[in-house]
């Protein structure tokens, strides 16, 4: 019984992980397009001869 308890429990947490694992890489993969977007739309910096960054960094 105790091992039916143990290997269930198990199951949940690695179940859990693999959920918020899925879940972190389409929050990655939103960021990652935010990103390139920010290149893409990036607006001319007037006076600096070039074109401006659109982050602060």
């Amino acid at each position: 019984m105790v091992l039916l308890i143990v290997v269930l429990l198990l199951a949940l947490v690695l179940g859990g992980a693999g959920f918020a694992l899925h879940a972190l890489w389409w929050i990655a993969l939103v960021v990652l397009a935010v990103w390139l977007l920010g290149f893409v739309f990036r607006g001319e910096r007037a006076g600096s001869g070039g074109r401006g960054r659109w982050y602060r960094w």
